[in-house]
């Protein structure tokens, strides 16, 4: 199955020059934990960076800088990995693992965001399915009783 079909669609976005202190006020006001920073490239919303609260701490509130005049474009440090919205469940987290990240941007061809996907959104979506495997085997049990009897 394509990550595409399972990743979140709606993501909090915000732009480069979006303050800190604006970021963390849209993370609380929408319950989020992260944003994408993204830039606009031709009509489309191309990922950029993902800044998280935990960036926002150790950046910023633990040095006590000022959230107001820093934005988002400051914290942005790393390369960013993205993934394809067609590449499989299991090549994904492959991709995740390999570069040591917890969450993702899903981008389609043209690298416009189409949503975001984080190791507990995996780890809730193969719990189903193993859950799903387990009512397998019950039923199979139940029903091979019955065909004993």
């Amino acid at each position: 199955m394509p990550i595409g079909q399972v990743c979140i669609r709606e993501v909090l976005v915000a732009e480069r020059d979006t303050s800190v202190q604006e970021a963390a006020r849209l993370m609380r006001q929408h319950h989020v934990g992260d944003l994408v920073v993204v830039d606009a490239r031709n009509g489309l919303r191309v990922p950029v960076g993902i800044v998280t609260d935990r960036d926002i701490v150790i950046s910023v509130v633990a040095p006590k800088l000022d959230p107001a005049v820093f934005t988002l474009g400051d914290l942005i440090v790393r390369k960013l990995v993205t993934i394809s919205a067609d590449l499989g469940i299991s090549e994904a987290i492959q991709e995740m693992r390999k570069n040591g990240v917890r969450r993702v941007p899903v981008v389609d061809k043209q690298g416009q965001l189409v949503g975001i996907v984080t190791v507990d959104d995996l780890v809730q979506l193969l719990g189903a399915e193993l859950s799903e495997l387990g009512k397998l085997i019950s039923r199979e049990q139940v029903l091979e009783a019955k065909n004993k009897r």
